[in-house]
């Protein structure tokens, strides 16, 4: 019976390859130096006005006449629109009268009181009569009170009728037309949309993933559509915890605050929105694959640096190449990117720590893949190049 021991020379063969070219290893190493360290939350938004307004009319009458038109710039306190008056000075000219009358009545009634007092006191009329002129005073006193309320009434109605701007900005929106009839009644008839331009804000959706990062006065970057080569610059004045879930995606929006001197932001307009959670300058810091080495025993391999442990066990460390040996370094940790890790104590500028061991061959040429005599040559391997 023929056996076949190509198995054992398959080991056999593969043994000496692996031998002809010896792996070590070589330790990587980072330089600390000071850097900048920035982190950035996405999101987008919606622009707004910080303050916008809807002016109204609380009288009701006919639309006598409108100053100002869409996109018109006011200031506050500008004539915008008028009521035609006709009807508010009638009921003005009325209360004039009504209080005029209930003037004289409560004079009359006021003299006629004060003399029956005297009477009274001296016992020359009776009860009777003091208490019926006194009660006459007292309706004419309230009848006169009310009718100067009703004055003031009439002549705060009258004013009504000319509106004017409650704040300087700019006019979103018109909703009336002249000789459109206003009725005042619960509500408040609104004519105009007055927006401040000057201070907008963005609406942002923030995911849940990233809402933990963003905080009040960190820092933001955005674009809009309509100006693509232009950045603008705003605040984080608000992170509202009220959760919004669409198709199962929970955002929460966090308000934006920016200065517009240029009036190119308009309310509606879609930002892209770039946070910067984290903004720190000439910070020391080091890659975070740093804090997670560990060190090789020096015996396997003799070209490596001798480790140096710490005594005591410490929460946070590096291991720093200092003279060929890797010294154990206890740090303090600041803020973190991605990529960095502040350390605020426990390393300085130019210090050596160690990232990786990258493996390396002896051989020339470097690393050489191992081939397998019994796999199938190319066409024209087997064929004789070298001519004794």
């Amino acid at each position: 019976m023929k056996k076949y021991y190509y198995p054992f020379a398959l080991m056999l063969l593969l043994g000496a390859v692996s031998c002809s070219d010896k792996v070590s290893y070589e330790l990587e190493t980072a330089t600390v130096e000071s850097t900048s360290l920035s982190e950035v939350v996405t999101a987008t938004g919606t622009m707004e006005s910080v303050t916008s307004v809807d002016v109204g009319t609380q009288v009701t009458g006919i639309i006598s006449n409108l100053y100002v038109d869409f996109n018109d710039e006011v200031k506050k306190g500008q004539l915008i629109a008028e009521i035609d008056k006709t009807v508010l000075q009638s009921e003005l000219q009325s209360a004039d009268a009504s209080l005029a009358s209930a003037r004289a009545t409560y004079d009359y009634n006021k003299k006629n009181y004060e003399r029956d007092k005297a009477l009274h006191a001296e016992k020359l009329i009776s009860d009777y009569e003091f208490q019926t002129s006194q009660k006459d005073y007292e309706v004419a006193r309230m009848a006169y009170e009310k009718s100067q309320a009703d004055r003031v009434r009439a002549a705060k109605n009258l004013t009504y009728a000319e509106i004017t701007s409650p704040i300087d900005g700019i006019v979103v929106s018109r909703e009336v037309e002249v000789g459109q009839t206003v009725v005042s009644n619960m509500s408040v008839a609104s004519l105009y949309v007055i927006a401040d331009l000057d201070h907008m804000q963005v609406v942002g959706s923030v995911d849940e993933a990233d809402i933990g990062q963003v905080k009040v006065g960190q820092n933001v970057s955005f674009t809009v559509d309509a100006y693509p080569d232009d950045t603008f610059s705003g605040t984080v004045t608000q992170v509202r915890i009220s959760p919004t879930t669409t198709n199962n995606v929970v955002t929460y929006e966090v308000i934006v605050s920016t200065t517009n001197p240029d009036h190119k932001l308009i309310p509606g307009m879609t930002a892209n929105l770039s946070i910067y959670t984290l903004e720190l300058n000439d910070a020391l810091a080091v890659p975070l694959k740093a804090l997670k080495f560990q060190p090789m025993d020096a015996d396997e391999d003799s070209n490596l640096p001798t480790p140096q442990p710490l005594k005591q066990e410490t929460q946070n460390s590096v291991w720093v190449l200092r003279d060929n040996k890797l010294v154990q370094t206890a740090v303090t940790l600041g803020m973190k990117n991605s990529v960095y890790q502040q350390i605020t104590s426990g390393i300085k500028k130019g210090d050596k720590v160690a990232l990786q061991y990258q493996e390396k061959s002896s051989g020339k040429g470097g690393p050489k893949a191992q081939e397998n005599p019994f796999m199938p040559k190319p066409p024209g391997s087997n064929k004789k190049n070298d001519k004794k």
